[in-house]
This record gives structure tokens, C-alpha cells and sequence, in this order.
């Protein structure tokens, strides 16, 4: 009896130690972990290079460059829609907080409620500049952040190298040193994360182009914007369309009157709800089925200890893990020894 409940203890103690350990090094971790799920999302690329025998190193460094060249090209394919998201973001938190007065002449019982929310966004508004325009980081600002960032991206793009010149040799000693695991086994969740990731990627991207396409129907402004912002939060399941879903209502709430302002959510709740109950399922398959629930607590785990990075690693994260100990459970149910790898 003492021995388990001393088990209990250490195993509570390991489990805080490791909490605090990877809150306390997120500026290393994030960047080393999210590496390794970056090589890992790469493999049919690796496999390409291994079928046309390229070195490894040059193989390795080409993928590096690929991964860097898509990454730079996607935040200059943003880069002007998010400048002018943030330059008209004045607009609606000018038009928001007359429509908050409106309702405050109509709702004379909730005077106070709505003084403290029209008193709210004015504070927000007033940290701005005086024409109203939202308050960028300053160049001081900018120098603060500039090392931390350099040194998260040499981290990261070390790690990617490193992983996928040697990402033979690093699945041979896990193999060697966790006596259920296979080598197999990590190529199969290797294989599984590149899969749900690709297809999840395509996926939204047909998503977004839709949002696009709907929202400039129905005369939503900037529906350039609204599809980005479709395609890329739809990737942090649950609590990514939650968010869109708020902000489309608020800014139909200032684009249109009555009952119309309530048509953007409710268009995008309707395809999102098409889209997961369908679209998904079909091409993702059964075979990267995960309960929603370990979804739902990984997301939220996940977000909790290391923002928007952990949203993003969270479903491929689980996803490796899941198909390592499903591995580990059919080699327990079948008794056998690991084979040859």
C-alpha cells in the first residue's frame, strides 16, 4: 500500500516537474518541438529525396530551403491583408461603439452595462494616435524582440536540418532504447501526421476559397480577409471557428441592420458545419479518427501553456503520439517481439 501510493506521489511530482519545465523553456522548446513535427509533416518530401539518392545532407538542406521559402512566401502573401485588417480596425471600433449607443437609447433599463462598454472600447481607442489609427510596435519595441526571435528561428531551423539528416538514425535508437517500439512504427505516425496534415491543409484552403467567394456575395466587406482568416483557424479545431464565428458576428453587427447582420455568422456556422461533419471525415479517413475530447483537452492544453504555437502543434502532436501507443497496444495484444526494423 505504501509503495503505491509513493508511485502516486512521484508520478504527481514528475508530471508537475515536467509542467513547469515546459512552461518555464517554451523559448526553446516551442521552436524545437514544432521543428520536429515540421520534419515529421515532410516525410514524403524525405522519401522523394531518399528515392532519388540524394545525399542526405543535400536532401536534408533542401528541404530546409523548401520549408523556409514556403513560410516567407505565406507571411508575404499575408503580410497586406493583416496591415489592412489592423488600418481599419479604427473604423470598426468607431462604428461599434455607436451601434453600443443605439443600443443603449433602446435599452434605458441597462444604462450602467452599456457606460461601462462604450467606456471600454473609448480606453481601448484612446491609446491609439490622435487620428484614430491603431498604435504599431515601435522601432524600440521592434529592437526588443529581434534577438529573441533570431534565436528562436536558428533553433528552429538547426533542429529541422539536424532531424532530417539524421532522422534514420534518431528512429533506430528510439527503436533500440523503448523495447515496444519499432522503427515502423514511427515511420507509420510520421506518415499519419503528413497525411492528416496535407489533406487538412488542402481541406482549408477549398474552405477559405468558399468563405471568399460567399462573403463577397453577400457584400461582406473584405472578404479577402475573412477567407484567411477561415483557412487559418479552422486549423485549431473547435475554438478557431468559435473565434471567427464571434468576429464575423460583430462585424456584420456594424456592415448591416436588423436581422441581416446575423446572416455572415450564420453562413459560415452552416459551411464550417458541412465541412466538418462531411468534408473531413471523407478524405481524413477512420484511420486518423482521434476521440474529440482528447482533441478539445489537447487544444486547450496545448494553447494554455504555449499560446498560438501550441494551437498550431496540438492535433499533429497528438495524432504521432496516438499512432506510437496504438503501436505499442498492438504489440502488447499480440505478444510478439519487436521485429526486424
Amino acid at each position: 500500500m505504501n509503495a503505491s501510493i509513493n508511485t502516486f506521489c512521484l508520478v504527481i511530482l514528475a508530471a508537475i516537474v515536467v509542467l513547469v519545465t515546459l512552461q518555464q523553456a517554451q523559448d526553446i522548446l516551442a521552436p524545437i518541438v514544432a521543428a520536429f513535427l515540421l520534419g515529421v509533416v515532410m516525410t514524403p518530401l524525405s522519401d522523394l529525396w531518399e528515392k532519388l539518392r540524394l545525399p542526405k545532407a543535400v536532401a536534408a538542406f533542401l528541404s530546409v530551403l523548401l520549408a523556409l521559402a514556403m513560410i516567407l512566401l505565406i507571411l508575404l502573401l499575408l503580410e497586406p491583408y493583416i496591415s489592412l485588417a489592423i488600418s481599419q480596425a479604427p473604423v470598426i471600433r468607431d462604428e461599434l461603439r455607436a451601434s453600443i449607443r443605439e443600443l443603449r437609447a433602446l435599452l434605458s433599463g441597462l444604462e450602467q452595462l452599456s457606460d461601462d462598454m462604450v467606456a471600454a472600447i473609448e480606453l481601448n481607442g484612446s491609446t491609439g494616435s490622435g487620428d484614430g489609427a491603431s498604435e504599431l510596435p515601435s522601432l524600440t519595441d521592434a529592437l526588443f524582440y529581434a534577438p529573441q526571435f533570431a534565436a528562436q528561428f536558428l533553433i528552429f531551423t538547426g533542429t529541422l536540418y539536424f532531424f532530417l539528416l539524421a532522422r534514420d538514425s534518431v528512429y533506430d535508437w528510439l527503436s533500440r532504447r523503448i523495447a515496444p517500439l519499432q522503427k515502423s512504427d514511427l515511420h507509420l505516425a510520421a506518415k499519419q501526421v503528413a497525411r492528416y496534415v496535407l489533406t487538412i491543409s488542402a481541406i482549408n484552403f477549398g474552405f477559405g476559397t468558399l468563405v471568399v467567394v460567399v462573403m463577397h456575395l453577400i457584400g461582406m466587406p473584405y472578404p479577402v480577409i475573412w477567407g484567411l482568416l477561415a483557412f487559418l483557424l479552422n486549423f485549431v479545431l473547435y475554438l478557431g471557428p468559435a473565434a471567427l464565428v464571434a468576429m464575423l458576428t460583430v462585424t456584420g453587427m456594424v456592415a448591416f441592420d436588423g436581422a441581416a447582420s446575423f446572416v455572415p455568422p450564420a453562413l459560415y456556422l452552416a459551411m464550417n458545419a458541412t465541412e466538418a461533419q462531411f468534408v473531413t471525415p471523407t478524405l481524413v479517413g477512420k484511420s486518423l479518427a482521434v476521440n474529440p475530447l482528447l482533441i478539445f483537452l489537447s487544444l486547450i492544453f496545448w494553447l494554455w501553456l504555449w499560446g498560438p504555437i501550441g494551437g498550431i502543434i496540438a492535433i499533429p502532436l497528438l495524432i504521432w503520439t496516438w499512432t506510437v501507443f496504438r503501436g505499442f497496444g498492438d504489440q502488447a495484444i499480440s505478444g510478439g517481439t519487436p521485429g526486424k526494423n
